[in-house]
């Protein structure tokens, strides 16, 4: 049996079913390549330094802390880790909901290339773009959710970007 069936097993029953109906495994996942991201760019770092590179880390350090809070405050108490809705969940479309659909991926993707970038670590880097695809494939499956609970989704998902204004 793995370590994650062992723990879950170890969960009381109604949690460990709530957990993995919300998104929880997606929610593991995430937490885990940011954990990888973090280890790497401490442990594995390039011997010259470049700093046309950590001036680009520190951009995108700013434009992960600008996703992150406008999103983080257009969501308030509505915020969680978890990718499916709850039944009284709202589908929000103000603030930067109105120009991207998953601001708080776009921050943390933004934080780990920002830290592999000031780091100077491109393994770090490398597991950055593992979790940019992994935060496609969650927002993907999160999507499927949305359309199922709100009706004009598909309106909302056709008038603004998933990840970056204008771009995708």
């Amino acid at each position: 049996m793995s370590v994650a069936a062992r723990w879950f097993k170890s969960l009381p029953a109604g949690m460990s079913k709530s957990f993995l109906k919300r998104g929880g495994l997606w929610v593991l996942g995430q937490f885990t390549l940011m954990l990888v991201v973090a280890v790497l760019g401490m442990t594995c770092r390039t011997e010259t330094r470049i700093l046309s590179m950590f001036l680009g880390g520190l951009i995108f350090l700013g434009a992960s802390a600008l996703c992150g809070i406008a999103g983080m405050a257009a969501l308030g108490r509505k915020l969680t880790p978890f990718p499916k809705p709850t039944a009284q969940a709202e589908l929000v479309q103000n603030g930067i909901y109105s120009l991207i659909r998953h601001p708080l991926y776009t921050a943390v993707f933004c934080a780990a290339a920002g830290w592999s970038l000031i780091r100077q670590s491109w393994l770090a880097l490398a597991a950055s773009l593992v979790l940019a695809v992994f935060f496609d494939a969650k927002a993907r499956r999160e999507e499927r959710w949305l359309r199922q609970q709100f009706h004009d989704y598909d309106r909302y998902a056709q008038r603004v970007r998933r990840f970056i204004p204008w771009i995708y």
